[in-house]
């Protein structure tokens, strides 16, 4: 049996690149992908039937991240401001951390030092193209957008999107089975649909209070993936209710 985990690294593949070719667990055709995310290797097959997925941490080349400076200036991606920060293990982003139960070394999380949030960058690829900071004090908005490219902040490596509202939500539900996508507002952009069709499955995971909302994005999406699964929430995701993650596990393919 092939040792995927090494298969993946032996392909070498650039910080930033994706590269997709046959699946060398089910031979399907063009179904397997393997993306280089700032250092992270993320491989996956797309056909249902395939159990292949995973990610691991693999060392940036000194040209990968020159590549990734590059591609900054030549695209005027967006960049962070100079008072965002690496968290560097900061008390108010290991205590909000803390509050969640969220890892923050896998998550990459940054400080912003002068209206005190933590900020989750929206990478994809290899690259920043935004961020958005949670207020950990009173001031509003709760939620800053600091870029203008209403991509989602998305986290995890499975083969199911769940689409929730922020990113608390998606970093809690993100993981080996599931992509945690925010939406980061109260519509899909043309960049979230863009994003989604990358997905077979997807599941509304939405608020408790946000049924009409949900049907709309469950409405929307079913002309970008091709099957659309609604559940209706106790509570939001990132409360982590016992309930509301059995059903999520009951409603996801048994496939996948």
């Amino acid at each position: 049996m092939i040792n995927i985990r090494e298969y993946v690294t032996d392909l070498n593949v650039s910080n930033g690149d994706t590269k997709r070719m046959n699946c060398p667990n089910c031979n399907g055709y063009k179904t397997f992908t393997v993306t280089n995310n700032m250092g992270r290797l993320v491989w996956n097959c797309y056909k249902v039937t395939c159990s292949i997925s995973g990610n691991s941490k693999v060392r940036l080349t000194v040209d990968d991240i020159k590549g990734t400076f590059k591609k900054t200036r030549e695209d005027e991606t967006f960049v962070l401001p100079e008072y965002v920060v690496p968290h560097r293990y900061r008390r108010e982003v290991m205590q909000f951390c803390e509050l969640w139960d969220l890892d923050v070394d896998t998550l990459d999380l940054y400080y912003d030092v002068k209206d005190k949030r933590v900020v989750f960058p929206v990478c994809d690829r290899g690259t920043i193209l935004d961020a958005v900071g949670r207020s950990i004090t009173k001031r509003l908005p709760k939620w800053k957008r600091y870029g203008n490219s209403d991509l989602p902040f998305t986290f995890g490596c499975g083969k199911v999107a769940v689409v929730v509202e922020d990113c608390v939500s998606a970093s809690v539900i993100g993981s080996d089975e599931y992509v945690g996508v925010a939406v980061l507002g109260t519509s899909l952009s043309e960049a979230h649909k863009k994003y989604m069709t990358r997905f077979s499955t997807a599941i509304i995971a939405l608020d408790p209070d946000a049924l009409p909302k949900t049907l709309s994005f469950a409405k929307e999406l079913r002309g970008y993936v091709n099957d659309v699964r609604v559940i209706k929430l106790n509570d939001d995701l990132k409360y982590r209710d016992k309930n509301d993650i059995i059903n999520l596990m009951n409603l996801t393919p048994k496939e996948i």
